[in-house]
């Protein structure tokens, strides 16, 4: 009797922790609210769209709609500033990417992205070194060789400013070749498209821009690769370009785009979304669409994701010292 008494109050309690378990499990119940930092066009604003695409056609939000929103300006900081404003709402998103990190590290994005909460990184973006098809410098040792001859000689065009992620993928691999990249003439483009023209039409030398936005200047004649800042050899339309390592430059940079929430969301909303966004990267339209764009597909959860976030701070940090740039907030 006792026996059978202290095991229904046991099977009571474990139907009591289910219902508070089921009860707090989060969904959304309004339409979500997509904050997009940059301009549309870009490869950031292409894949928020795309994710945006993903969630509805799978029927990841519970029938709710994501609604995206471009708020451009102060670097990024706006759209930060807006998601900020959701605290604790997990019907916000906000685009999470390395550009937005090395701009606050630098001083440029008047924003901190470590008040957020980066759910997933779906996006292993690869950087390139391209000049025109009828540049003399056909490699990157090439370009090694030009800049320690005299760090001036060539203008390099980045986007959007200085010290963010575009820029830091040069000037990493060129710092560990011996090149003094304090001294390099930069020119800075509102945005890579902007500065893949300026190169065309033979207004600078060089440009570092992101895969996507240079390949098809490749495939029609007008731009060569010199390297590509990936750890390993691409694949698709980046197969035969040659990544720094492989050309004696013991070194790589490599970009990651994905999907923060605001700052006081609970565990059950970021693993409501960090589920959602896993079923996302495993989607054939999704890995397509990034394939194609010369980039990787991958998935990385929130803890990976955090903890990517701390050590790129602390990387991006030491390069914008050597750049003379201001870092180490």
């Amino acid at each position: 009797m006792q026996f059978r008494s202290l095991a229904g109050l046991m099977l009571g309690g474990l139907c009591l922790a289910a219902t508070a378990l089921a009860q707090t499990a989060w969904k959304p119940s309004e339409r979500i609210n997509y904050i997009i930092g940059v301009a549309p066009g870009g490869t950031v604003d292409l894949y928020a769209r795309a994710i945006k695409d993903s969630l509805e056609r799978l029927k990841l939000t519970g029938g709710e709609p994501v609604i995206v929103e471009n708020k451009v300006g102060a670097g990024g900081a706006l759209a930060m500033n807006a998601l900020r404003a959701g605290q604790g709402n997990a019907h916000y998103l906000g685009t999470f990417h390395t550009g937005a990190i090395a701009g606050a590290v630098t001083g440029l994005i008047k924003a901190d992205p470590r008040e957020f909460m980066p759910v997933a990184m779906l996006v292993e973006e690869t950087s390139v070194v391209a000049v025109r098809a009828d540049s003399p410098l056909r490699s990157g040792t090439d370009l090694v060789a030009a800049l320690k001859a005299d760090p001036t000689a060539l203008r390099i065009a980045v986007a959007p400013a200085l010290g963010q992620n575009i820029h830091m993928a040069i000037a990493k691999p060129l710092h560990v070749a011996g090149v003094a990249i304090d001294k390099l003439t930069i020119a800075p483009f509102r945005s890579s498209g902007e500065s893949v023209t300026a190169l065309i039409g033979g207004h600078v030398d060089v440009v570092s821009a992101t895969a996507p936005v240079v390949l098809p200047q490749v495939a029609n004649g007008k731009l060569r690769i010199l390297a590509s800042a990936a750890p390993v050899p691409g694949s698709g339309p980046l197969a035969g370009v040659k990544t720094w390592r492989e050309q004696g430059v013991p070194a790589d940079y490599v970009s990651y785009n994905g999907v923060t929430l605001p700052p006081g969301v609970h565990a059950e909303q970021i693993r409501f979304w960090e589920e959602a966004l896993r079923k996302v990267s495993q989607d054939p339209q999704w890995r397509a669409l990034v394939e194609k764009s010369g980039n990787q597909p991958i998935f990385r959860g929130y803890v990976e994701s955090h903890r990517y976030m701390m050590s790129e701070w602390d990387a991006a940090a030491e390069l914008a010292r050597t750049l003379g740039l201001k870092g180490g907030r």
